[in-house]
């Protein structure tokens, strides 16, 4: 029990750690002050380049996967694998670091789904890049993609705990994308790819 709390504990201060904004740093720059003001890899890309907005997805990806693959590979309960992958997930939402502001939570989420059910992020990751071609927005995507994982997650039989997880972080990346929502339903969420007819 107890080493099930500290492994929590653990999966939390990794997940706090602010990739993004230290890997901005390097270059000067802060994301907090540019575009949306998150410290995601979209963002990222835009305050620091592309390498870097990359370097933020992978590690904020491993970020979610780390705790939760090892706590698979150590055979410890479905319960504390869900445990700490939603602990490295708050620990991004809610970083000690950063005064508990921090990002959108996608990629790390995305990590522990890869941990828990990788089959289930390869559905999911063809219905983002899907609707990222076809309309050409990020958080479109991403939330598209957070609405279908618990869902797949049932499909493929899933123990109940990890959907729990599963829908948990749907709410909160939902939560955590109102002001995208309201942009997108305003017609002034920026795009990642334009195709536009007049393209064509």
């Amino acid at each position: 029990m107890v080493a099930a709390v500290v492994w929590v504990i653990l999966s939390y201060l990794l997940g706090s750690i602010p990739v993004g904004l230290l890997l901005s740093k390097v270059k000067g720059r802060d994301p907090r002050k540019i575009g949306s003001g998150n410290i995601g890899a979209t963002n990222v890309m835009r305050t620091a380049g592309r390498t870097l907005g990359i370097v933020t997805l992978f590690c904020d990806m491993l970020k979610g996967f780390i705790p939760a693959w090892l706590a698979i590979y150590c055979g410890l309960p479905t319960g504390v694998v869900g445990a700490a992958g939603l602990a490295a997930f708050a620990g991004h939402l809610f970083p000690l670091y950063l005064k508990f502001k921090g990002g959108k939570g996608v990629a790390t989420a995305l990590g522990v789904f890869l941990a828990m059910k990788p089959l289930a992020v390869l559905v999911v990751f063809i219905v983002f890049l899907a609707s990222l071609f076809i309309w050409g927005y990020v958080s479109l995507g991403s939330l598209a993609g957070a609405a279908l994982i618990p869902l797949v997650f049932l499909a493929l039989d899933a123990p109940p705990g990890f959907v729990l997880v599963a829908a948990i972080m749907a709410v909160f990346i939902f939560v955590k994308h109102k002001d995208n929502i309201k942009r997108l339903l305003a017609g002034e969420e920026h795009r990642i790819l334009r195709r536009t007819r007049s393209s064509r």
